[in-house]
């Protein structure tokens, strides 16, 4: 049997016009502001134990290591917190006399926090910037030609278009014997959470996406080895590691001493530095310094 020419190229025609339409549509990614949802973030991040489990291993964390800086430098801290959100670990840090700049991308984010601040008998050293990473450098140019000591960027990482560039920026902002602090959604925990959970269809689901209207699961997280690979190349040197909520999210089981909010948070600070339990943590903490 003979195919003609003109059939061929039919035949090719509508192989091409098949590529195209299955050809997938590309979003253009863009940084993640919770401006319109500020009250449901509140409230989910922050209104529970998950939220106190959270605080109780920053707080661990980085309250350590900036009193030891201050007592090195002999002088309060200069702290930079990007994307704070509700800011409380900054807020906290500027109640223990330390000058804080707090940033966010979020108005309504920022007004929470700011009326925490204004339930404080202290007079605390803040100043406040609404706008995106971005443009902070402008906006910091304007009040300080200083870098900062401490640099915190929590629940960032994963809500940025280009995640990678933020790290130029510290690079910029940060003093010569300074730290940074980043914690961050660890992807791994979502899949071994939907194992425990017996939800294989969406781990099967490879154009799974959450619903980042009211969703607080990241879409593109990024893994720790990746965050650790961007370290190097910067030359940071990494100081500790934490795991944030290292068992609690797995257990669809209360039971014992599961129920006794305190015990929970213990154990949790117990486990969280230790190996491997603390690479489960639903969020991980890295607390790095830049190398010579």
């Amino acid at each position: 049997m003979q195919t003609n020419r003109q059939d061929i190229k039919n035949s090719q025609a509508t192989d091409s016009a098949e590529q195209v339409i299955k050809k997938p549509i590309e979003v253009t990614r863009t940084d993640r502001s919770f401006d319109t949802i500020a009250d449901h973030f509140e409230k989910k991040v922050y209104g529970g134990l998950k939220g106190d489990i959270r605080l109780a291993v920053l707080r661990r964390d980085i309250f350590a290591y900036s009193a030891q800086m201050s007592k090195t430098l002999g002088r309060p801290l200069r702290i930079l917190d990007v994307g704070a959100g509700l800011a409380q670990i900054a807020i906290e840090l500027a109640a223990q006399g330390h000058t804080l700049a707090i940033n966010d991308i979020s108005v309504n984010m920022l007004d929470k926090a700011k009326e925490s601040v204004e339930q404080s008998t202290q007079n605390l050293d803040i100043t406040w910037y609404v706008c995106p990473y971005q443009a902070l450098e402008e906006e910091l140019a304007v009040n300080t030609t200083e870098n900062f000591d401490l640099i915190m960027c929590h629940a960032l990482l994963e809500w940025l278009a280009e995640p990678a560039a933020v790290m130029d920026f510290f690079d910029r902002h940060l003093t010569e014997n300074g730290a940074i602090s980043l914690c961050f959604y660890n992807p791994a925990s979502f899949d071994y959470r939907n194992l425990i959970m017996g939800n294989f269809n969406l781990l099967d689901n490879t154009e799974y996406k959450a619903d980042n209207k009211k969703s607080l699961t990241p879409n593109h997280p990024v893994a720790k080895e990746e965050v650790q690979s961007w370290l190097e190349t910067h030359h940071y040197h990494t100081l500790l590691a934490s795991g944030l909520r290292v068992f609690h999210d797995y257990s669809p089981l209360k039971r014992g001493g599961h129920n006794d909010p305190e015990a929970v948070i213990r154990m949790e600070l117990r486990y969280s530095q230790l190996e491997p339990y603390k690479w489960l943590g639903r969020y991980l903490h890295l607390l790095a310094t830049r190398t010579s």
